[in-house]
């Protein structure tokens, strides 16, 4: 076995890296859990595949691989390891690299962010031999995912004619917040003004998101394994009405929101296969499926896996606004005639993640993250804005919206790969020379952030450094006033507040309440130990609540039934 120091030497005599590898002390499941893996596929549906110049693997040694490489790997690699959140994996790099590099990489990780699968417990010297020689083979293709399939898992559980005709129960809704209760396959539904839980609903696994319709009825999560559920919060306990799997791994729901299409229609994107979906906005019966393969932006050239990332809904025309990863082309999805629908497909830069509105909900902010760039996507005039040069990965989330007090309106990512935060001007009519520009950057705690967050009542931007490998800063936050950026930042030890005991206790996604006065934190543990949502008072910045019900599982996504219904961020 390769040690560090040689681990080191190697990779960078490669010419891959610069910077010298070291063991990664402190990843964890949950890390890499959020950043995009397991894949949720069922790696039986895959078939064995041989190649010429790879190692021998026998039947059940590829089959164990391939098991592990979709719990693992394939959701930062892509299932067909073509790379995105991860490097290229494909096998005229693979076997060039050789059996030793590869064992390396595997067993100790890169400063980039690959796990260290050896050193931290994950894996023995076997399997990381096993992964490094089932990586020099071709990767086997799951199976497509067409109407008949998704029809066939399609169930209306409450017809529209049977549901409520008002709300039902007492909850006071633009103050209730969605919780992701990742590893237990739920959400919680959590009410705002008493920090008690008023429901819990069984969902797909690892709710990646949860999204509102324009009513502020209907609440749309996407499990990881690409299992819609559609809740009605009218009824007396709210609960599943529709649900759907569009595919075999997804991230983004939607719904309509262009005046008079309210709610006609929603949208789900999926990662395996690589297409969308547009359904009936009541029954989410399927009515339409675009498959999103194609060329990528720049190169040209053929990609098989583009999956589809952030999808938003267009307020300034009957459209959805869809993020294609791999290819780097944001698509313009009209919806006003299914059978006859147009496509505008928009080069913005490869590997398209997250984003959100600017203040006005005009234009589009997201983070093509490998490419370390932010794209501006016009939705009134239905075209690209700019391409704005920013730090490593950025991972903004939805961004937070404020007006700073030197260059106005802003709107501000964090980032995966470095500390910085960085605010974009925002307002080319009234700040010309400031729009779709860096105009400040600061920095936090440092690396490995996932998401920023401010309020318009509030005077605090908050950042997340979940990812981050040391603890004492992955199981805190900083917070900064946006009107003195120059006084830098104040920590607050969130995890310490929970008081969970043992266990990594990552903090992750602030969320505002639907007043603007308190905000929300995930201390997200493993599954075996206790997890917590930590309130704390925006104005005074001192701990309020500590929610830490025992049905509260692996707590990370959480989202305001108000705030997300009206893109406040």
């Amino acid at each position: 076995m390769i040690k560090p120091l040689a681990f080191a030497v190697a990779i960078t005599s490669m010419g891959v890296m610069t910077a010298q590898a070291q063991p990664h002390k402190n990843v964890d499941e949950s890390a890499v859990a959020y950043e995009g893996t397991p894949s949720s596929i069922d790696a039986a549906s895959a078939k064995v595949v041989r190649t010429p110049g790879a190692p021998d693997l026998t039947d059940e040694e590829f089959a164990r691989a391939k098991q592990i490489y979709f719990e693992r790997c394939a959701g930062c690699h892509g299932v067909l390891r073509k790379g995105a959140t991860g490097k290229p994996l494909t096998t005229d790099i693979t076997q060039e690299r050789g059996m030793d590099y590869l064992k390396a990489l595997i067993s100790f990780g890169s400063p980039a962010g690959m796990p260290n699968w050896l050193t931290s417990g994950d894996f023995d010297e076997e399997t990381v031999e096993l992964m490094a020689k089932y990586i020099m083979h071709e990767p086997p293709q799951p199976p497509e995912f067409g109407l008949a399939d998704m029809k066939a898992t399609w169930e209306v559980v409450i017809p529209p004619e049977k549901r409520p005709t008002k709300q039902m129960n007492k909850l006071n809704l633009e103050n209730l917040f969605s919780v992701t209760l990742r590893d237990a396959g739920e959400i919680a539904l959590i009410d705002g003004d008493t920090h008690e839980i008023a429901k819990i609903i069984k969902t797909g696994y690892a709710v990646h998101i949860s999204r509102m319709g324009a009513s502020g009825r209907y609440l749309f999560v996407i499990g990881r394994d690409a299992l819609v559920n559609m809740i009605d919060l009218w009824m007396k306990e709210p609960e599943t009405v529709a649900k759907i799997k569009v595919g075999m791994e997804a991230r983004s729901v939607e719904t309509s929101k262009f005046k008079g299409w309210e709610d006609k229609y929603a949208i789900a994107g999926t990662y395996w296969p690589p297409q969308f979906v547009i359904m009936d906005g009541e029954t989410l019966e399927p009515k339409k499926i675009v498959g999103t393969r194609g060329m990528t932006v720049g190169d040209q050239e053929y990609h098989p896996e583009p999956r589809v990332a952030a999808i938003v809904a267009s307020h300034a025309h009957p459209e959805f606004i869809i993020n294609v990863k791999e290819t780097g082309k944001i698509l313009l999805a009209n919806y006003e005639d299914l059978d006859n629908m147009t496509i505008t497909s928009i080069d913005a830069a490869k590997y398209l993640h997250d984003g959100g509105w600017d203040a006005s909900m005009r234009y589009f902010l997201t983070a093509a993250n490998n490419s370390d760039k932010i794209a501006v996507v016009d939705a009134q005039d239905r075209n690209l804005e700019a391409i704005v040069d920013v730090g490593k990965i950025p991972h903004p989330g939805r961004g937070a919206n404020f007006i700073d007090p030197e260059h106005g309106p802003v709107w501000a990512t964090s980032h995966l790969g470095d500390p910085t935060i960085q605010l974009i001007g925002t307002d080319p009519k009234n700040h010309p020379d400031k729009a779709w520009k860096v105009v400040r950057t600061v920095n936090g705690q440092g690396g490995g952030s996932l998401f920023v967050k401010t309020h318009p009542k509030s005077r605090n931007l908050w950042v997340d450094t979940a990812l981050h490998p040391l603890e004492s800063i992955s199981q805190s936050v900083a917070v900064f006033d946006i009107n003195n950026f120059d006084a830098g930042y104040e920590v607050l030890p969130i995890a310490e507040w929970a008081n969970l005991g043992e266990g990594p206790k990552r903090v992750v996604q602030p969320e505002y309440n639907v007043k603007g006065d308190e905000v929300w934190f995930s201390v997200w543990n493993t599954q075996d130990k206790k997890s917590a949502i930590v309130v704390v008072d925006d104005k005074t910045r001192k701990l309020k609540k500590v929610i830490d019900d025992e049905r509260l599982v692996t707590p990370t996504g959480k989202f305001n039934v108000y705030n997300t219904q009206h893109d406040v961020y």
